[in-house]
């Protein structure tokens, strides 16, 4: 059993919106297929993989130093013991290779995109679904039947008003989702609070059903103001209100802020998910953590991230992931975290879940495929097969 090629391609998901600090205008992805020796069903075996957005197309890294690593490795090295299957871990410490530690950045993306397709091909070896080989391996044993999702979009469009903010919104409503999160921090905060309260008058008041998203915008005396002008609307969560690596500023604001915050899906390692953990004032069993696989060196690594936070303290269901993806909806039913983020009407078709799996009441199920199930996917796997 052996890797016999590696296919990587830039996808574009361009689309005229924006957030606090990007517009998307120019944004891409990495689609990579690893393809085995072995055989199912007449056709060779593939794991796929990409990156989540926000992060671009990472083909000069894969193409440069990863995937050379990975095809120059002999084949015994990517395996488990025994041979009955590829070592994720194993297979983890062949990419990185002569890499120095610290400086997760971009190179944190490009090993997450192997990874997801490394994932999806153990769990097709395996003839398991990955939440289910996840649960078995890492869980209880038993994933959960149907994982917590919310609708995030709310972005800033040229000519877009409260009207057209609320439509977004009630559309996905109208689609299952019972939470909704919106961006802020893109125009000043008298308008930004008009749009909070359009956004809550559909949701009947209720601010639980609303999360709110600065990307990181705000210095702290902009985050304290923002925090303590939606206090009152008690929101399900005020993210990323600074620097992701200020641990300092989310700690003061955590002092003053009394609702949840949530944070980490810029973080890229163990390291920098413990030491917000330790350092930025995060109040377990109330704040939540949003580390995403698919760009922080992968699942292998999220499962150290898992064990570390855990050993601070923080229970597993503060973790939703960040992505919108059907690789941190498996991870997530198969670990038992608190739920994963969709994008039902934006970087297509990347985001969202398997054809046919609605959201009922803000939960979906998953498919019972081998691997991450990407194969439920028809406009997605049409774009894999391609690669």
């Amino acid at each position: 059993m052996r890797i016999v090629a590696v296919r990587e391609r830039a996808v574009p998901i361009a689309s005229p919106i924006a957030n606090a600090y990007i517009d998307f205008s120019r944004m891409n992805v990495s689609v990579v297929a690893i393809e085995t020796d072995l055989v199912r069903d007449g056709e060779r075996l593939t794991g796929y993989g990409f990156n989540s957005n926000g992060r671009y197309a990472q083909s000069g890294l894969l193409r440069e130093r990863f995937i050379p690593r990975l095809l120059a490795a002999e084949p015994a090295e990517l395996l488990e013991p025994g041979g009955a299957n590829f070592d994720p871990e194993a297979i983890w410490a062949v990419l990185m290779r002569n890499e120095k530690p610290g400086g997760h950045g971009e190179r944190s993306v490009a090993v997450g995109i192997l990874e997801m397709a490394i994932w999806d091909l153990v769990a097709k070896v395996a003839g398991r679904p990955l939440h289910r080989l996840l649960a078995e391996r890492h869980g209880d044993g038993e994933p959960d039947p149907t994982v917590s999702v919310y609708a995030a979009g709310g972005y800033y469009h040229p000519g877009k008003d409260e009207a057209a903010l609320v439509a977004e919104l009630e559309g996905y409503l109208g689609l299952g989702y019972t939470c909704v999160k919106m961006k802020i921090g893109g125009v000043p905060l008298t308008e930004d609070l008009r749009r909070i309260e359009a956004a809550l008058e559909l949701l009947g008041g209720d601010g639980s059903r609303l999360a709110v998203d600065a990307n990181g915008r705000f210095d702290l005396a902009a985050a304290l103001a923002c925090g303590e002008a939606i206090e009152p609307y008690a929101l399900r969560w005020y993210e990323e209100a600074g620097d992701p690596l200020d641990y300092q500023l989310n700690a003061r604001l955590a002092e003053r802020y009394p609702h949840s915050l949530a944070t980490g899906e810029n973080l890229f390692s163990m390291q920098d998910a413990r030491n917000l953990v330790r350092f930025g004032g995060i109040r377990p069993g109330l704040d939540i953590l949003q580390m995403d696989p698919a760009l922080s060196y992968g699942l292998t690594e999220y499962l150290r991230t898992l064990a570390a936070i855990e050993a601070e303290g923080v229970d597993r269901r503060s973790l939703v992931p960040h992505g919108g993806h059907q690789f941190g909806l498996a991870i997530a039913a198969g670990l038992g975290l608190g739920g994963n983020e969709s994008y039902p009407g934006v970087f297509q078709p990347f985001g969202g879940f398997a054809d046919g799996f609605e959201v009922r009441d803000g939960e979906v199920a998953l498919p019972e495929l081998p691997g991450v199930g990407f194969e439920a996917k028809s406009d997605l796997f049409a774009v894999m097969e391609a690669v």
